[in-house]
């Protein structure tokens, strides 16, 4: 038996397609597919650490790199966790990883995710994070 309500299942359901439409968007090296999915007012912090605030920044960054990204575009994103800090706000923890003969390497992005009145969520605050190999 389940206790978990109808409209935070349809919530959780949403979350998981948001996850996939990004990972599609990475998969096909699509900006406009993954700049849909932003809050007006977000913040990205990329793996590498370079802050963007607002949607112009990260369009800018994500127009100029993404195309032009240097792997074969085998990726998975995958819901670990989610959080619901209010019913409209929840963090989501995402286990990103990318495949390319040979290498493998991985990330752990954190996305602080916001449910617009249509009822569509959107990136709102994300970081996200390398996971080093045999890091302590």
């Amino acid at each position: 038996m389940t206790t978990e309500s109808p409209s935070r299942a349809a919530d959780i359901e949403a979350i998981n397609r948001l996850v996939a439409t990004v990972e599609h968007s990475q998969r096909t090296k699509d900006p406009e597919e993954f700049l849909a999915l932003f809050h007006p007012d977000a913040i990205w912090t990329t793996a590498h650490g370079k802050v963007l605030i607002g949607l112009d920044a990260i369009s800018e960054f994500t127009r100029k790199v993404l195309p032009a990204a240097n792997w074969d575009g085998q990726v998975t994103y995958e819901v670990v966790h989610v959080l619901f800090i209010r019913p409209d706000v929840a963090a989501v923890k995402v286990r990103q990883r990318y495949l390319s003969p040979g290498e493998e390497s991985e990330g752990a992005p954190l996305y602080v995710i916001t449910k617009q009145p249509d009822g569509h969520w959107l990136l709102t605050a994300c970081q996200n994070t390398g996971v080093i190999a045999d890091a302590p």
